[in-house]
């Protein structure tokens, strides 16, 4: 039996190493102030990404959750994305919206953009037929001669075709409307070349500021204008205008002078064809053209430089 007091004594020492840093523990605060940045940082694009009308969205969410259950649609707007099952469109500007107003500006955009296409190309028809009718009295030695009479204008309403009297070369008698041969070729000339465009004609007569003898009670400018405007209707027609293109005779007296300094001024008495544009043609038709028909049938004319004879030469 050996004895137990013979056997050594073991001594087990914990060894401990200095620092350790701290077991790691840092580690797990950095990584959650990490995780809290990028949350942080996240939350900051999301808000700068997000139209206004997706975050009044949200806000009208918060204040009424059953808005979208009472009104239908993907959102409280009804949002719409070009990016088909790609999430939402990033770069729009205008956020969510309700349900067809964004076909309905499609639709009035499109609308606006084929307006003003044939807006423009209405104007270079009207353009082209001006040219025309230049060209052809520039060709006819026959009307030629009467060239400084003949005054040709694009305005709002059209083109303008205005034959105007000289003091030597009146196209009718005084006080009557019986049309004067060679105003009567000029017109018939001008009826033919009507038919080059699909535009709609108006005609207005005028006379100068003299008033008619007997006119106070009886006839007046009133009806020797209206009757002067008829009769030259009927030479453009008799040129070969068709007859359906006219849908105003008006006459308009001496209230819309050519030349507002001399109200007797020869260039006064004159016949005015409109060629119209779609857009005063619409308001004719409609009976909402009013007095700025009257306005617009003068305003240019003042444009004109003046001369020895009153107009344009």
């Amino acid at each position: 039996m050996s004895d137990d007091s013979t056997r050594p004594i073991v001594i087990k020492r914990k060894k401990v190493v200095a620092g350790g840093a701290h077991g790691g523990a840092w580690k797990i605060a950095y990584a959650d102030f990490v995780t809290a940045m990028m949350a942080f940082f996240l939350l900051m694009w999301l808000l700068g990404s997000t139209a206004k009308g997706d975050l009044q969205g949200i806000a009208d969410y918060f204040q009424n959750p059953m808005k979208v259950a009472m009104s239908g649609g993907a959102g409280s707007g009804d949002a719409t994305s070009i990016l088909k099952g790609g999430g939402q469109d990033l770069t729009r500007q205008s956020g969510q919206v309700k349900r067809g107003e964004v076909e309905a500006k499609k639709t009035t955009s499109f609308s606006k953009e084929a307006q003003l296409e044939f807006q423009r190309k209405e104007r270079e028809r009207l353009e082209v037929l001006k040219a025309d009718i230049e060209k052809m009295i520039e060709q006819s030695p026959q009307l030629a001669q009467f060239k400084k009479q003949l005054l040709l204008d694009i305005t709002s309403e059209g083109l303008r075709i205005q034959i105007v009297d000289e003091q030597n070369r009146p196209m009718f008698d005084s006080g009557g409307d019986e049309i004067k041969p060679y105003a009567r070729d000029l017109l018939r000339q001008i009826g033919k070349a009507l038919n080059g465009v699909s535009n709609r004609i108006s005609l207005a007569g005028h006379t100068d500021a003299a008033p008619f003898v007997g006119g106070v009670q009886g006839f007046s400018n009133w009806e020797l204008s209206t009757n002067r405007a008829n009769a030259s209707r009927r030479e453009l027609v008799a040129g070969g205008m068709e007859a359906h293109k006219m849908i105003r005779v008006v006459g308009l007296g001496s209230t819309v002078l050519f030349d507002k300094n001399d109200p007797l001024n020869p260039v006064n008495r004159r016949i005015s064809i409109v060629v119209l544009n779609q857009r005063t043609e619409k308001a004719i038709l409609s009976e909402e053209s009013g007095a700025d028909e009257v306005a617009d049938d003068a305003a240019p004319l003042l444009d004109l430089p003046n001369t020895p004879n009153g107009r344009a030469g």
